[in-house]
Parts: C-alpha cells; structure tokens; sequence
C-alpha cells in the first residue's frame, strides 16, 4: 500500500515538473505572435498628419527678430517677411534633382531682378525678383529703383529716366484744409547775381612779367634779321604764357603788345588811372562768369558808395585748396580811392536769359531725387521728378520734367507726399489680404 502511494506521487511529480517546463514556451510564442498583428497594423496605418507650424516673420536686415504676425520690424522699421518653410517633396521625373539644385539663379530666366539686389546665395533675404508682365513698370521694394522698362529689360541703377511716381487723390475740401495752393508753371526772363569777396591788386610778379615781355618784344623786333632771331621768339613766346598764366586774357596781351607799357596800377596805382581787383568765384558759379560782365564793387572804407567795373580775364587755374577761381576786374574810375590789397565785396549780375521756372516751395527734395506735385484733374496729385538749373531768389529754373502750362503745387506739399505713402503702405496691406 505505501509502495502505490509512492508511485502515484512519482506520477504526479513527473506531470508537475513538465508543466512547468512547458508554459514558458507556450507564453513566448504567444507573445511573439500578437508583437507579428500589431506591428503590421501599424505599417499598413496612414502617416499621421503634421500639425501645421503657426507662421513666423522675420526681418530680413536682423533675422534674430521674429514674430508671429506681419508688421515692421522695431528696430530699422523695415517690413517683416514670411520665413517659408523648405520643402520636402521635389516634384520631379528625374531622382537625381536635388533642392540644390533649384536655387534663385536657377529661376532668374523666369523673372526679372534688380540688379542690385540679385544675390544668387540661396535663402538671402536681400534677393529681389518679381514676376514682371510686358510693359509693366515696377519699382525694387529694397532701393526704390526701377526694376523693368516698359520693353521688359532690366534697367541700371543710375541710368533709370525721369519717373512718374504714384498717383494720389485727395477730395478738394480736404486740399483746402491742408492748405494746398497751385500754380501754373510759365516761361520767365532769370537774372542771378553772384556775390563774391576779393581784394584790390598788389601784384608785383605780374608787372614784373609785363616787363619781360615788353623787352622780349624789344629784342625780338632788334634781332629779326639775326641768326638769333628763333631764341628770341621762344623767350617771347614764353614770356606770354606766363602771362596767361597769371591770369591776362589774349586782349590785354595784345593791348600790352601794342602800348610797350607796363601797367604801374599793380603795384603803385596813379590818379585817374584804372585799378584791378582780385575776386575770387566758387567752382559751382564760375561757369557763368564771362569776360564783359558788368560788376559793382563796395569798399569797406567807402560804405555807400559802388564802384562801376567790368570783368576783365578768368585765370586758367582753379585754387586746390579753396576752390575757387580768381577772376580780374578792372575799376576804371575810383579817383584814387581804391588802395592796394584793400578788401572789396563784388557783385555780379548774370543774365541767364526765359527759361521754365517754378517756386523753390514747389520742389520737395527727398535726398536722392527732386520731386514736384502736379495738380491734374478729378482732384488727382501727381508725384513728377524733376532735373533743376540754377536757382534764382525763389525760383529754380527747370532743366527737365516739367511743360510749361502745367500745374504745380506750391503748398503743402508735404502733406500730400505723407498721404500718398499713408495709402500706398495701406494698398500694399490690402493686396496681401
């Protein structure tokens, strides 16, 4: 009995231990299989949509700037730009393209550029190209230059024709509010007077030069039936080219010539004999100085009193250091009053003959270019630029831009120049809307 007992426990025992043994397996290959379901499910799943990154701008002159909406940037005012995210997908038949490949030199053939922005470096924020339609004419949004004629070809900054600027229309009344005022542009006579300070001559190196240059006539004239006739000739010949360069025209020589007489007024001017003057005229006036012209000389000992005098010679030699270009005038009578090195003020009047002409209130100047507001109708104000000339008192003489019979704004001008950028800048917001 207690042997069958034992047996059975053997029995039980053996089953119990190959159990064991047997449900780690059973639990492994289990497991494995359900890893096998679930991983297929996920590769046969749809890729899970990206969530869309909110928008950033930045500024193209201080990228560290960004922002989460449109607007200037805080530190130059410049306009924030939308940084656009690179794409992925390539959409192309060819494998082997690559998005180094597709870069803004790649798509200048399609569109038209400002030459001086046209940074071929991808991703520089200072590259501009627009899509430009046949006869179309835009303006670089960077530098404000034209970027296409009317024929579609990139134009050169610097060589870019007058332009007509945008147009802005502003009701009548409110004109009158602002206090604009008009004005017809017209032919007009033009006169201006140049002021300039110089002093009364005490030159004696150019009497000295007259000098020589008699005696070198005196020579030449004893020695013309000589073998040393031709030294002679050059001595004189030489003798008038410093002359000039002193500052005597080719009349006075001749009229020195003639006389065989020094002028002694340089040096020790003699009663009822005329007297010269040194004036000297800034490099941006000299170009309407003339010999001939008429000039009215104040001396600081005489106040009131004006001495007639005519412009005699212009030296050949523009001052380095100052300049300025010394023009000779001579004071034919001073009844001895005039006296070497003493200071004048001289005043020239220069007739610039009809030219057009508009009211220096008229032209606003924006550094770069002179622009004037033209009244056309429908109570329309047309930024036009101009080339100016002279300017006379109040009025600047017209080189180009402007016909005369047209209608200029004299006042407030730059009222209007703010209310036409107000609503460009407010058109550019609409358009991207």
């Amino acid at each position: 009995m207690v042997s069958k007992s034992k047996q059975l426990f053997t029995i039980a025992s053996m089953f119990f231990l190959f159990f064991l043994s047997v449900i780690p397996y059973t639990l492994q290959a289990v497991f494995a299989q359900h890893e096998g379901h679930q991983m297929q499910e996920k590769s046969q799943a749809p890729p899970a949509k990206k969530t869309s990154a909110k928008p950033l701008y930045y500024c193209p002159m201080h990228p560290s700037y960004t922002s989460d909406r449109p607007g200037d940037c805080p530190i130059c005012n410049m306009k924030l730009v939308l940084k656009e995210e690179a794409k992925e997908d390539l959409k192309t038949d060819s494998p082997l393209i690559t998005k180094r490949e597709i870069t803004p030199a790649k798509e200048k053939n399609l569109q038209e550029v400002c030459v001086e922005h046209s940074c071929t470096m991808e991703g520089c924020p200072m590259h501009v190209r627009v899509n430009i339609k046949p006869g179309e004419r835009l303006m670089c949004p960077v530098c404000g230059e034209v970027i296409s004629t009317a024929s579609g070809k990139v134009v050169e900054i610097g060589k870019a024709p007058l332009k007509t600027a945008r147009q802005v229309m502003i009701t009548a009344k409110k004109q009158q509010l602002i206090g604009v005022k008009t004005e017809e542009v017209k032919r007009m006579p033009l006169s201006k007077t140049i002021r300039a300070a110089g002093k009364i001559a005490y030159d004696p190196e150019l009497a000295i030069a007259q000098e020589e240059f008699i005696q070198a006539i005196k020579n030449e004239d004893n020695l013309k039936d000589s073998s040393l006739i031709e030294r002679a000739k050059s001595l004189t010949e030489a003798s008038r080219r410093k002359l000039k360069l002193l500052g005597m025209s080719e009349a006075q020589i001749a009229m020195l010539k003639e006389k065989k007489s020094a002028q002694t007024s340089l040096t020790l001017p003699e009663a009822g004999e005329s007297v010269w003057a040194y004036v000297s005229i800034y490099e941006y006036e000299i170009g309407l100085i003339k010999t001939g012209l008429l000039v009215e000389i104040e001396a600081i000992a005489y106040p009131g009193e004006v001495f007639k005098a005519e412009v005699s010679a212009i030296s050949p030699v523009l001052d380095a250091a100052s300049r300025t270009n010394q023009v000779r005038v001579e004071i034919k009578e001073s009844a001895g009053k005039l006296k070497p090195e003493m200071f004048v003020n001289a005043s020239i009047k220069v007739d610039l003959g009809s030219k057009i002409a508009v009211r220096d209130s008229s032209v606003l100047d924006t550094g770069l270019r002179k622009i004037v507001y033209l009244s056309l109708e429908d109570d329309t104000l047309e930024a036009r630029e101009v080339r100016l000339g002279q300017k006379v008192e109040d009025y600047y003489e017209v080189v180009d831009g402007l016909e005369e019979g047209d209608v200029v704004v004299t006042s407030g001008n730059f009222l209007i120049d703010s209310e036409s950028k107000l609503k460009s800048a407010l058109e550019d917001v609409d358009h991207k809307h």
